[in-house]
């Protein structure tokens, strides 16, 4: 995908020195970029390694003198992050789905695809279903009837959305993921030991053993705008009303989101986060990988919880919380301290006695 540097250095809206109208044709490492590549060194940590490869143009930190790195042009940027963004954005080759509909994939007569739409190979799209302008829906994907997906969703391989669901423009679903699947829900003809437990925190269990009872999920999934799933993500429909993601949310592989769950606005989950149903997550969260929530419960807007963090309580708003149970993270740390310091004091105790 070759562009010139000045073309790059607008899209990045950073400054170019040097030979603007240099052609690049990939983004690499600087020890494995050959003469037609961008080097990405960001940071002047990498700097020496810029001669171990070929390349003659640059992604360089502010400031960085190019000239004395041996290179005809250099892009010159504040955040090497911000910068990543754009540089992977401009080198993305997408799905390579070809425009229009293949003529493997089975389309309800009363569906609706947008204009610009590439419908990839055996991908099924039920009963009433829309789907907005230059969608880019790639092989093996499965949409349910009454599916709404707004405009320039980009969906991988395998993916699977169950009925009803209503989705965004700009949707991500990386492969595999489900959208949709049945809530855990399940009852017993009479109060059951797990209801008697969490009334009595355990002192008295004795319902007998019953048979589970199935709730069905009516509900739906509700997506906002330029969210993005990542592979094997698995968000379950609501029981009545719906399950709920927010603009700008952005969810890891194997993130799981129970039923009637709401996520809020431009939130960050993490590697295998799940969150229990009905349970309430303010916009701006960010949850580290592994880390769970409790049902019923509420997360503040910003509050931050740390990787392998057990949520059994409401956090309040812009709180970080670390540990299981979860507790402040700086409370976290020095319970930490205090339990490594633990064999040495006892050790101390005992000669002592």
């Amino acid at each position: 995908m070759p562009i010139t540097i000045a073309d790059l250095a607008a899209s990045l809206n950073a400054p170019y020195a040097g030979d603007g109208s240099l052609i690049v044709q990939a983004a690499r490492e600087p020890q494995d970029a050959g003469e037609g590549d961008l080097a990405l060194a960001m940071d002047p940590h990498f700097a020496d390694n810029i001669a171990k490869g070929k390349a003659q143009a640059a992604v360089l930190w502010e400031g960085a003198d190019w000239q004395g790195l041996g290179l005809k042009a250099a892009i010159l940027v504040k955040r090497a992050r911000l910068a990543m963004a754009g540089v992977t954005a401009a080198f993305d080759h997408g799905l390579g789905l070809e425009p229009g509909i293949h003529p493997t994939a089975v389309i309800h007569d009363t569906a609706e695809i947008g204009e610009g739409a590439a419908i990839g190979p055996l991908v099924v799209i039920g009963k009433g279903a829309k789907i907005g302008q230059n969608a880019k829906i790639a092989q093996h994907v499965s949409i349910g009837a009454g599916v709404t997906i707004g405009d320039d969703a980009l969906i991988h391989p395998g993916v699977k959305i169950g009925a009803k669901a209503t989705i965004g423009d700009r949707l991500i679903a990386q492969p595999g993921g489900v959208i949709g699947a049945d809530g855990f829900s399940f009852v017993t003809q009479e109060k059951s030991a797990v209801e008697e437990a969490r009334e009595s925190l355990g002192e008295t269990v004795e319902a007998a053993g019953q048979a589970w009872m199935r709730i069905a999920s009516i509900g739906s999934v509700v997506i906002g705008d330029d969210v993005e799933l990542g592979a094997n993500v698995t968000i379950d429909q609501g029981t009545i009303r719906a399950t709920r993601i927010g603009n700008g949310t952005k969810l890891d592989n194997q993130v799981h989101i129970g039923h009637n769950v709401v996520v809020g606005n431009h939130c960050l989950l993490c590697g295998q986060v799940g969150i229990a149903g009905s349970t309430v997550i303010g916009d701006y969260c960010v949850m580290g990988g592994q880390a769970g929530a409790a049902d019923n419960l509420t997360i503040g807007q910003g509050a931050i919880i740390g990787a392998g963090t057990g949520v059994l309580s409401n956090v309040p708003k812009g709180k970080a919380m670390m540990g299981y149970p979860a507790v402040a993270m700086q409370t976290h740390v020095e319970m930490y301290k205090a339990l490594r310091r633990l064999p040495r004091v006892l050790s101390k105790l005992r000669e002592k006695g």
